[in-house]
């Protein structure tokens, strides 16, 4: 019986990592488990930083510019990652600047298994766009270089594509709101599934449309599919009012959205109103904010750091900026992977002002600190 539990605990698969890892992942398990805690890991990072046993890894191969404010980053992830995903989710990627770890989830834009043609290699992808007020965005767009070793999350996210497809679907996206709609797409021509699809796609100029070559492909290849793309600057912005028009059977479709919060609040109201709620499906990237706390010293317990904050940081951001490994999902306060418990003071939801006090979970991509507090990390 002993022996028995020693075998298990040793071919168990290293912690954090998909599942299906194969022999080599069965080995490597074994050799973190027989071995102190961090030698394992010293020695495979210096054979192959990717060759992880603590957590998930990729390495930049390529970056790709989409439009002059937004690029496609290619990305070779290491032992762990699980390439079945769903085409739709997103990842988390933590990248070192200037001697600090700056962590964001990005929509994944290649299909589930992606072989690059070139290499022959299973890769993934993300685009970037470039944000006036995000630096990370500004350096993953214009600073990082091919062979950078960045941190990875698995895979989450709920606004996915189902497997086969509806027989009618719509998209409506703008700005980088195309992204995750991109994996779908890709997905579907991939595996020969293009059913009925409309995209309607805003954006400012032709300039500014992400994937804009390969859209016209795609409407050029497969009759079932239809690209609209509207330019704001020329046409001003989308009216709700025109879908009867431009996609007449709108209401037939099952709906995928993303894009700006004003536009989807627009976009939900329009389904409400038409009693379809259940077949839309909206993916926000930014999260409403409408009220902030009064700042203040955040404490974290278990590593003893602090950061002094004002009102508008968020617990996340703060204990990121000390260097305090955060767990998070999708930074908006929809998945729950970011709550942690308040040891002491007060916190502040930043969309309705909320407070929360010592005892409660709070989710810390959508709290700021209400004066001084204390958090359970």
């Amino acid at each position: 019986m002993v022996f028995k539990n020693v075998r298990e605990w040793l071919e168990a698969p290293a912690a954090s990592v998909a599942e299906r890892g194969g022999r080599l992942n069965v080995l490597r398990g074994a050799v973190a488990r027989v071995t102190t805690p961090l030698l394992p890991d010293d020695y495979l990072h210096l054979a192959n930083p990717l060759w992880s046993a603590r957590e998930l890894r990729g390495r930049i191969v390529d970056v790709r510019e989409e439009t002059a404010d937004s690029a496609t980053l290619v990305i070779k992830p290491g032992w762990g990652f699980d390439f079945k995903y769903r085409p739709g989710q997103y990842i988390g990627i933590g990248i070192l600047v200037d001697g600090r770890w700056h962590w964001r989830s990005y929509s994944l834009t290649c299909p589930p298994n992606w072989t690059d043609p070139g290499s022959g290699k299973r890769l993934i992808s993300i685009a970037v766009k470039a944000m006036p007020e995000g630096f990370l965005s500004s350096h993953l767009v214009g600073g990082v270089k091919p062979g950078t070793i960045v941190r990875l999350q698995a895979p989450q996210g709920g606004f996915v594509l189902p497997d086969p497809p509806p027989s009618r679907v719509l998209f409506l996206t703008a700005g980088s709101g195309i992204t995750p709609v991109m994996a779908m797409l890709r997905a579907m021509d991939r595996r020969d599934q293009v059913t009925d699809v409309v995209h309607l796609h805003s954006a400012r100029t032709a300039d500014d449309v992400m994937f804009g070559r390969e859209l016209r492909d795609l409407h050029d290849r497969h009759p079932s599919f239809t690209s609209h793309v509207h330019l704001t600057a020329e046409q001003g912005k989308f009216a709700l009012s025109d879908l009867d028009a431009t996609v007449p059977d709108w209401r037939a479709r099952e709906t995928w959205a993303c894009g700006p919060a004003a536009m989807l609040d627009d976009i939900e109201s329009h389904w409400r109103a038409a009693d379809l709620s259940q077949r839309l499906h909206v993916e926000r990237f930014e999260i409403e904010r409408s009220a902030a706390g009064e700042g203040g010293t955040v404490t974290f317990g278990r590593s003893a750091r602090t950061a002094e904050v004002d009102g508008a940081t968020s617990l996340l951001e703060a204990g990121e900026s000390v260097g305090v490994q955060m767990p998070f999902g999708c930074r908006m306060g929809i998945c729950q992977t970011c709550v942690v418990t308040i040891t002491s003071g007060h916190t502040r939801d930043l969309r309705n002002g909320d407070e929360r006090r010592e005892g409660d979970k709070v989710q810390t991509c959508i709290s700021a600190a209400a004066g001084d507090c204390a958090l359970d990390i």
